[in-house]
């Protein structure tokens, strides 16, 4: 983008030396017919019609055609405005030779051009414009050149400047040998042509033409090298302080980030940590990102290892116990009594029973951990007294004491009925005979929560083991034939429904607290 808006620019600052060469020679211009008009308001007796009898003034000089646009606004003044550019004007063939009149120029124009030939020579020492006034007819009556008495009447410029309309416009220069750079010709490819006509009283009396070429780019930048150095200077400083301040606040931090993650590709453990200068604020958030995705991806890592080493103990026993009952039924099965041979087989079927339960509950697992829940909604009240009248059924006594009849929780009522499930399972495992469980549940408004305490009376958990309960496959009930999932389950059941559970502190018994988005309260 930088080369093309390079050229953009200097395009417009090109149009813009031209339109500084026209509003040069529209100034030029406007004095030369000023002075023709006063030269021919004294020669032509314009007060006194009839002062000369050779000149008929009222009927001199060719009707005006155009009518500049009317802005009462600006009162007696006309001004006009450069309106060349080189992206909207057409460039016009090169000047063609002026033609050989068929009659002689009018006296009077005659008389005047050769009082303002002199002017206009010396004028153009200084101004370096051509210079020619035509009279009324097109024919060249002044000239800064030697083309006096010429026709230009076939020009655009001329035909259309002795109808009374001011024109400008640019025409190619033709073929012409390379310049240098400190030539008064400027080595521009185009000359501006402006023509001014001379109107007096409602007539155009002739047009004054000049013609010059604009300034070029290079000598623009030859005549301004010194302030374009002294800026390039600057936008190099500019640019070495922006490349610095970008190493600093960007390039390095990055780096260091790209360094953290080769340090975690290699496997090396807490590599990935929030930069201490971050240098902006979005490196400062990309790197509390990263650093907190590595510690997700660590802490995932470690429960799968530490679940691929729990799953492997949990199944290696049950089937080391069934490969040694298979292989003693195998070598000594037909020295067996019939009650050795039913033990092994018993001891088999137990132990697939056990493998069995860590099967399902592994997949309850895994889709607990994956779950996606969905826009589901149950009501306490239903699911409460379901899970008591069955656990009551199967000889666990139940008691309620719920506060929030009319509540309804952000969870599938099937889901809400298993984690109750498990939790009555594991007080009857752990409680034995006389197990007693009691609900209780009511309403946190200030967090717009459910709270249900799960309390047993059975012998309780210890300080030791409390930190250990949510973990997978840690039990205290293993021989009774528990597999440790039960509550990892129960918390990733909860976690996924944007709920939890937590162990209370108990005088007898274990008490668990669990709490669940509430969706409607209930009305009074």
């Amino acid at each position: 983008m930088l080369p093309l808006g390079s050229i953009f620019v200097l395009r417009i600052y090109e149009s813009a030396l031209i339109r500084q060469t026209e509003s040069e020679l529209i100034a030029q211009g406007a004095v030369i017919a000023a002075a023709y008009q006063t030269d021919y308001t004294r020669l032509a007796g314009h007060h006194d019609p009839h002062a000369r009898g050779d000149v008929q003034s009222l009927d001199y000089g060719n009707p005006l055609l155009w009518h500049p646009p009317q802005n009462p606004g600006n009162g007696p003044w006309r001004p006009r405005s450069a309106q060349l550019d080189l992206a909207d004007d057409k460039v016009r063939p090169p000047v063609p030779d002026p033609a050989v009149a068929d009659t002689g120029a009018d006296p009077l124009a005659q008389t005047l051009g050769h009082e303002l030939t002199p002017v206009l020579r010396g004028a153009q020492l200084y101004t370096l414009a051509g210079i020619r006034v035509v009279d009324y007819n097109g024919i060249v009556v002044a000239s800064t050149s030697e083309d006096l008495g010429a026709s230009l009447i076939t020009r655009e410029e001329v035909t259309r400047a002795l109808q009374g309309e001011p024109v400008s416009l640019l025409r190619w220069r033709g073929t012409e040998p390379p310049t240098p750079l400190e030539s008064i010709s400027r080595g521009a490819h185009v000359s501006v042509l402006v023509a001014q006509p001379i109107v007096h009283d409602g007539r155009v009396l002739g047009a004054v033409l000049l013609v010059r070429t604009p300034a070029n780019i290079k000598q623009a930048i030859l005549g301004k090298r010194t302030a374009l150095l002294r800026g390039a200077l600057i936008l190099l400083l500019v640019v070495l302080a922006l490349s610095l301040f970008t190493s600093l606040t960007i390039s390095r931090p990055v780096h260091a980030l790209i360094e953290q993650a080769r340090r975690a590709a290699r496997g090396e453990r807490g590599a990935v940590t929030p930069l201490r200068h971050a240098g902006t604020r979005e490196i400062h958030e990309l790197s509390e990102t990263i650093a907190a995705m590595a510690g997700t991806l660590e802490s995932r890592a470690a429960y799968i290892r530490d679940f691929a080493a729990h799953v492997s103990h949990e199944f290696k026993t049950p089937l080391t116990s069934m490969q040694g009952a298979v292989e003693l039924l195998r070598e000594h099965g037909a020295g067996m009594s019939g009650e050795e041979r039913e033990r092994f087989l018993g001891m088999v079927a137990a132990d697939a029973n056990r493998l069995e339960r860590l099967v399902r509950r592994l997949l309850e697992l895994a889709r607990a951990d994956v779950l996606q829940p969905r826009q589901e909604q149950a009501a306490i009240v239903d699911i409460v007294n379901a899970v008591a009248t069955r656990q009551r059924e199967l000889g666990l006594e139940v008691v309620v004491d719920g506060q929030a009849a009319g509540a309804r929780v952000a969870i599938a009522a099937e889901v809400l009925d298993s984690i109750l499930g498990t939790l009555c399972d594991n007080a009857r495992q752990h409680a034995g005979a006389g197990a007693r469980v009691t609900i209780r549940y009511a309403i946190d408004p200030a967090a717009r929560q459910l709270m249900i305490d799960f309390s047993d009376n059975g012998p309780g958990i210890s300080p030791g083991n409390a930190a250990k309960i949510f973990e997978p496959f840690f039990t205290t009930a293993r021989e009774r034939g528990g597999t440790g999932l039960g509550l990892s389950i129960t918390r990733s059941l909860l976690a996924a429904h944007g709920g939890g559970i937590a162990l209370l502190p108990a005088e007898r018994g274990a008490t668990f607290r669990l709490n669940l988005p509430l969706v409607l309260e209930p009305t009074i």
